[in-house]
């Protein structure tokens, strides 16, 4: 009998200041610790981190920065240094793929990892999966973990501080869980979990639908307020819950034309959720929704600074690397979670509606 096996984190601390209590959660786990990250998100926190070990006489090794690829030859580099120095404790900060690859990384060391995201671009930070990427930064798998982050340390000032299009990426990739999931969920056959999982999907999108333009000011000026706290929650917890519920099976056309974007080089450097987020309106136009759904989906993403055209990811796409996109797209797991066959030609026309449409708002 299969089991279906749900991997939540051991501990989520969330809110206005949470970094303060992470002193105290590395002391439960460990006396040497070891921050890693980009080298702009380890400038951001490690003043912060280092205090909050000191007062918990936890060693701080120092930081170690992360290669910027989720790529197996970076988690295996990674644990061997967490392997050499002797670390007890993983502070993993930064966004989607540096929490992933210090996530992969623990676990292939058995060492426990506390996540301190510095971007709100991706769920990563509460989930046992990890997005990895061949060493150029094309796609190349989900791979799901055994266990997930001992820890998630979600501080809202630290997160009003990023820059905007790292919030705008966050929601994309939120909105995601409910238009993936309300796609490829048949209501007539949802078990338990798989309604949990499409209920957290919907709230998701009720949280930004309310809240997204007040967090985008609240990012803007870089001082947290209850609607940033409100997206961050469906960031973090509620789009987390969807992806640990579902087993990662929650994703469809949005995450299928990610990875396609990621197979041309024009595109593959853009931000996980903006690119998701541009997905999501093209999901929409394939399930054949009318103008005026897409046109507030549209509306929605505008306002959160979301891609809606092709031009807003990277100008000068041609015909052939949408080609190379929309075929890289056709050949994943996620596009056949889709209900029905997708083609070629389902693809381009709702790219062209969705740039007819986008236009039209502009």
């Amino acid at each position: 009998m299969f089991t279906h096996r749900l991997v939540f984190p051991a501990s989520v601390l969330r809110g206005r200041g949470a970094i303060k209590h992470l002193g105290a959660m590395c002391g439960r786990l460990g006396q040497r610790a070891m921050l890693v990250g980009g080298k702009r998100a380890i400038a951001s926190v490690e003043a912060k981190v280092a205090d909050q070990l000191e007062q918990q006489m936890v060693s701080y090794l120092g930081s170690e920065v992360f290669g910027g690829v989720c790529c197996q030859e970076e988690i295996n580099r990674l644990a061997d240094v967490f392997r050499t120095q002797g670390v007890e404790v993983i502070i993993a900060t930064g966004g989607g793929k540096a929490l992933d690859t210090a996530k992969a990384a623990g676990v292939k060391c058995n060492i426990p990892v506390v996540t301190l995201p510095s971007i709100a671009g991706t769920c990563s930070a509460v989930t046992s999966l990890a997005f990895r990427y061949h060493q150029d930064g094309e796609f190349r798998d989900m791979m799901p973990l055994p266990c997930g982050p001992t820890a998630a340390v979600i501080d809202a000032d630290l997160l009003a501080t990023a820059p905007l299009q790292w919030l705008s990426a966050g929601i994309g990739d939120t909105l995601a869980k409910w238009y993936e999931y309300r796609a490829i969920s048949d209501l007539n056959q949802l078990t338990g979990l798989a309604g949990v999982a499409r209920t957290n999907s919907e709230l998701c999108y009720t949280l930004i639908e309310h809240f997204a333009a007040d967090a985008c000011f609240a990012v803007q000026d870089g001082k947290a307020n209850n609607a940033l706290e409100q997206v961050l929650d469906a960031i973090f917890l509620y789009a987390g819950l969807t992806s640990i519920m579902s087993n990662g099976a929650h994703t469809g056309a949005s995450h299928a034309l990610y990875e396609g974007f990621t197979a041309c080089p024009k595109t593959r450097h853009v931000a996980h959720g903006l690119l998701v987020g541009y997905g999501n309106l093209c999901l929409l136009a394939l399930e054949n929704r009318s103008d005026e759904e897409l046109l507030t989906a549209i509306a929605l993403a505008r306002a959160s600074a979301v891609p809606t055209q092709l031009a807003h990811i990277t100008p000068g796409l041609t015909e052939q690397d949408l080609a190379v996109i929309i075929d890289r797209s056709l050949s994943t797991p996620d596009m056949a979670n889709m209900p029905g066959d997708i083609t070629f030609e389902d693809v381009r026309r709702g790219i062209e509606r969705v740039e007819m449409l986008g236009a039209k708002i502009n």
